[in-house]
């Protein structure tokens, strides 16, 4: 488990490019923390290190978004609205995850059957809604992530 202090917006976005540059195919990454936590702007980064053009939504309302003009494919998943193992599947991500990057907000629960091997990245925002520092917490799962530099 490896923990950092993310001090600002921008600073949270200079992580996601730094972890971009460990992603590999069939990587899965989950992400847990409040509304407002960072989540989305953790994945801005990551597509920018991974080299994906265009803006970098969340996909609260359709759920999954798919960039493939990056290094490699990366699937942006919202499962906020998703409630059970069934909705997971019927978006048929396993299809995808063996060639793309996967990041999953709100995904604890719901997506871990779709690889053994994976990132929990949890993202606590400050008690004081004027600070925005983030404590991170990356927990990497599976041997594929023994060795890696997270932080």
């Amino acid at each position: 488990m490896h923990e950092l202090t993310v001090p600002t917006a921008e600073d949270m976005k200079s992580f996601g490019r730094r972890l971009a540059g460990e992603l590999r195919a069939g990587d899965l990454v989950v992400l847990t923390g409040d509304l407002g936590a960072g989540k989305t702007t953790l994945v801005q980064g990551i597509a920018t290190g991974l080299g994906v053009q265009g803006p970098v939504l969340s996909p609260t309302f359709v759920i999954a978004r798919s960039y493939r003009d990056g290094r490699l494919p990366l699937v942006h998943v919202d499962a906020y609205r998703l409630g059970s193992l069934v909705e997971v599947d019927d978006l048929d991500l396993d299809a995808s995850v063996e060639e793309s990057a996967t990041v999953v907000e709100w995904g604890a629960g719901l997506v871990e059957q779709l690889a053994a091997d994976r990132l929990e990245v949890r993202i606590l925002r400050s008690v004081d809604e004027n600070d925005e520092t983030r404590r991170v917490t990356v927990s990497p799962l599976g041997a594929r992530w023994t060795g890696v530099a997270i932080a």
